[in-house]
């Protein structure tokens, strides 16, 4: 059985020897890897000093290995999921902050070949190799200039200021000879006081050993056989299309047209992405038999192919099947809010704000070449249950035992967020605001309940069976605790309350609160996702998606009519309205998008340009240009940019003149004033067709952006222009269901129809050097190899690109289990796991292509 989590921890220890003794640095995307892992405790087994983060590098980390027996001679293993030029800034900073490293040992998850492969990679064919040198050039420039800034005034190196932000340590990865001469701090000294000088910073940046290393597993594991990739790691932040015709996003896939891309025209994204699937299979033992189904999946597939036929003669490999799929084959499953509590958990849940800036400052300069994507890291509000319920004395004893546990855990960098908790408090502060960041829990997919993890038992379920398993969980916990409560648990649906309770009574103590840390962190997760304000809004969601479906069985007069409809309802409802459970303007196009991609499917041919007529969509149209004057400050959306200022000025002078022209009864009419304006009349009228020219204006250019807007979701109806496959999809969801309301994803009709060993429309076989050689030269003789199915393998792995949801990973286990092969070891992966937030952000925010 392959087990990801598993895989990823053996990954650590293979590091063991670089780990012991040393101060370690993860950068944003690995200590999401790490958090869902569960590996901070294991690294202090290994031997680690401290673990600190490598964006927020603190002075006090220089004390961090205060208890070490090397004296000053530092040593850091810093583990990124970047490429080495993104993460360089970072590096020399921390270099420069911690001074006196001995040994710097740098672990990516990029390999060595993707580094060189990147555009606009400053680094060749040895990249590993050129790095070492380049950092330890870099340093030893860093030290030249800060013993030039010391010497005169006699200041010691080790002031903070040593690497000023904006100069050395965020400086290019490469700096060329030339471009250091003219900037040379040195050539203002006389000949023996630069000798000196150039002699100290080369003698301290001699003692800096560099060594750079591939580390593959920065994977995020949601269970042992489900995974998605770093969202702050290069891979998941790199572009998967230009803006082209056929592109809706930045962060997906193109739409398929047959015709996949090639040379020059493959984007980053494609080569990161078949880098890191061959490392992941080399380090699982598996070698690839390649399915793809997309344009971007058979390019993938054939980078794939091309690295297996030169690396993979001669070794003996388990064998298991690879199917690569576009996520823009199947955009409506991911924008849907289906029956799924992880899907709830990360739609609902905060998340940590992003840490890392994108890219060095020469790619912002030339424009935006990498993604923007949320944190997987969720913050579990741990604070209504673990603080104690009693006075500002007992919450003093808590910010205190707060401060020590931070303190014994040596993480120097959040050890200075937290000094000040008991000055906060003394001044008067809620507790609860000074709480709210230190206690918030997050998923670790390692905790489980006798030997079964709780993220894949809930990743299985429905969101109603989730709750019941917490509950069920939860009470045998208190069984197991020997904890009564003073009320009567029903059997079957769980109730708030019924939780809470439960939450409160394993919470009381701190052994037990240790001891059940994994589920209590779950409940409280779930307890948050039932929470009315959040579950109202969902249900709202899913009763309009489920109306849309029907809509789309039907009619294309009565999906538009419907699609109108709940955008002319999202007019009336304010920003702060949403804690009803009412639908925004920005809800409403998110299922206008719905509706468009379904209408795509059932009525393919019905317009001239789109699915819907000429005035069917002047309808939808017109409502959205009325919802948007009516209340332009709830939709922030981006092809508004440049107009939404002016959309909010026009609000508020109509709402000022509407006050105005209210007559006063009680006022009495003043004939001298009546003669006295008599010549302002010409005045104005003149100035009402000024205002009137002004409106016209404003909603004419409106009325432009939302055609452009419509040229978009004209483009996510021609996301199965392969006729056979739609045919395909909507005989197969026909076949396994009746019921509107269980529209099933493509993920789980894909693989129901190629457990079955039947042909897949698009699906696509990428045979070996060997494998072509026999079709092509020996076939003649009857040597020919008969074509492989992925039934036949006993692991498959199925990994999106662009990303997957909580939904999808359901069914997918649902087609295993109801296929004739329920015993294959079947592993999912994606990009990034996707909600319906990040697919708004991705069509209609700042990645889409509108």
């Amino acid at each position: 059985m392959v087990d990801v989590i598993k895989c990823c921890l053996d990954s650590i220890r293979h590091i063991s020897d670089d780990i012991k003794d040393a101060i370690v640095y993860l950068d944003a995307g690995s200590t999401e890897c790490f958090e869902f892992l569960g590996a901070f405790s294991l690294l202090f087994e290994l031997g680690a000093y401290a673990i600190c983060s490598l964006e927020k590098v603190s002075p006090l980390d220089k004390v961090a290995d205060w208890s070490s027996s090397s004296g000053t001679n530092k040593k850091i293993v810093i583990i990124t999921s970047r490429l080495l030029s993104d993460a360089h800034r970072y590096i020399l900073r921390c270099l420069s902050t911690l001074q006196n490293v001995h040994r710097c040992a740098i672990f990516t998850s990029i390999s060595e070949m993707a580094h060189s492969a990147y555009p606009d990679s400053p680094l060749g064919p040895d990249a590993f190799p050129e790095y070492e040198s380049l950092l330890v050039q870099d340093y030893e420039e860093l030290l030249r200039r800060s013993q030039i800034k010391c010497e005169p005034s006699g200041e010691n190196l080790s002031k903070e200021s040593v690497a000023p932000e904006d100069e050395e340590g965020w400086s290019p990865l490469a700096i060329s000879a030339e471009h250091m001469s003219e900037f040379d701090p040195t050539s203002s000294l006389k000949g023996s006081e630069k000798d000196t000088v150039m002699g100290k910073a080369a003698a301290l940046g001699s003692k800096l050993v560099v060594s750079v290393h591939h580390f593959p597993l920065v994977l995020c594991p949601l269970s042992p056989r489900f995974f998605v990739l770093p969202s702050e790691g290069s891979i998941a932040e790199a572009y998967l299309s230009t803006e082209q015709e056929n592109s809706v996003s930045r962060g997906l896939p193109p739409i398929s047209t047959g015709i996949p891309p090639d040379g020059e025209d493959i984007p980053p994204g494609a080569t990161l992405t078949s880098q890191f699937l061959y490392h992941l299979a080399t380090k699982m033992d598996l070698k690839l038999e390649i399915f793809s189904l997309g344009d971007f999946s058979k390019t993938v597939g054939k980078l794939l192919t091309d690295m297996s036929s030169l690396y993979d003669v001669g070794r003996r490999k388990r064998s298991a099947g690879l199917l690569l799929i576009d996520r823009t084959l199947d955009l409506l499953t991911p924008c849907c809010h289906g029956d799924s509590l992880v899907d709830q958990f990360f739609s609902s849940l905060p998340r940590r704000e992003r840490t890392a800036s994108l890219g060095t400052p020469n790619q912002l300069k030339f424009g935006p070449t990498y993604l923007q994507r949320a944190p997987l890291n969720v913050l579990i509000p741990l604070e209504t249950f673990i603080k104690e319920e009693s006075s500002t004395g007992n919450n003093s004893r808590l910010v205190e035992s707060i401060e020590a546990f931070l303190s014994g855990w040596n993480s120097t960098s959040e050890m200075t967020e937290s000094m000040d908790l008991s000055a906060k408090l003394n001044e008067g502060k809620s507790f609860k605001s000074v709480e709210s960041d230190l206690l918030s829990g997050s998923f670790v997919s390692t905790d489980n309940y006798q030997g079964t993890p709780y993220l894949e038992a809930i990743l299985d379920r429905r969101t109603k069976d989730g709750t019941v398993l917490i509950k069920k969980w939860l009470q045998e916990a208190l069984r197991r605790e020997k904890i009564s409560l003073n009320m009567k648990i029903s059997p079957g649906y769980a109730s708030k309350s019924e939780i809470q309770a439960m939450i409160r009574a394993l919470a009381k103590s701190q052994s037990s609160l240790m001891k059940n840390k994994g589920i209590i962190q779950l409940a409280i997760a779930a307890l948050y996702v039932l929470d009315e304000l959040h579950s109202a809004r969902w249900n709202a969601f899913n009763s309009a998606e489920k109306i849309l479906a029907v809509n789309a069985r039907d009619t294309s007069q009565s999906l538009a009519a419907q699609i109108s409809d709940l955008i002319n309802k999202s007019a009336l409802v304010g920003v702060q309205e949403t804690t009803r459970g009412l639908l925004t303007l920005q809800d409403a196009l998110l299922l206008a998008v719905n509706g468009y991609i379904l209408a795509g499917e059932n009525f393919p041919t019905s317009g001239t340009s789109g699915p819907f007529s000429w005035q069917e969509e002047h309808f939808i149209k017109e409502s959205i240009v009325d919802a948007i004057v009516e209340n332009p400050a709830v939709a922030k959306l981006k092809f508004l940019q440049g107009l939404t200022e002016e959309l909010e000025a026009n609000l508020n002078k109509r709402k000022q003149e509407e006050k105005e022209e209210v007559p006063d009864q009680a006022e009495t009419i003043d004939f001298d004033d009546e003669w006295g304006s008599w010549g302002d009349e010409d005045v104005d009228k003149d100035k009402s067709k000024e205002q009137v020219y002004d409106d016209m204006q404003l909603k004419l250019e409106l009325r432009d952006r939302v055609d452009n807007l419509f040229k978009f979701l004209h483009k996510l109806c021609k996301l199965k222009p392969n006729v056979s496959f739609r045919e395909w999809s909507l005989a197969l969801e026909s076949k396994f269901s009746d019921d509107p309301y269980s529209n099933k994803g493509m993920l789980y009709k894909v693989l129901s129809r190629v457990l079955d060993k039947q042909d897949v429309p698009g699906l696509e076989y990428h045979s070996s050097t060997v494998g072509r050689l026999f079709k092509s030269g020996f076939g003649r003789f009857g040597l020919g190899q008969a074509k492989p199915s992925l039934a036949d393998h006993n692991i498959i792995l199925v990994f999106v690109i662009g990303g997957i949801n909580g939904v999808e990973v359901r069914e997918a286990q649902e087609a295993l289990s109801e296929s004739t092969r329920p015993d294959i070891d079947l592993i999912l992966g994606g990009t990034t796991l996707l909600t319906p937030n990040d697919m708004f952000e991705l069509l209609l925010g700042e990645s889409g292509y509108i």
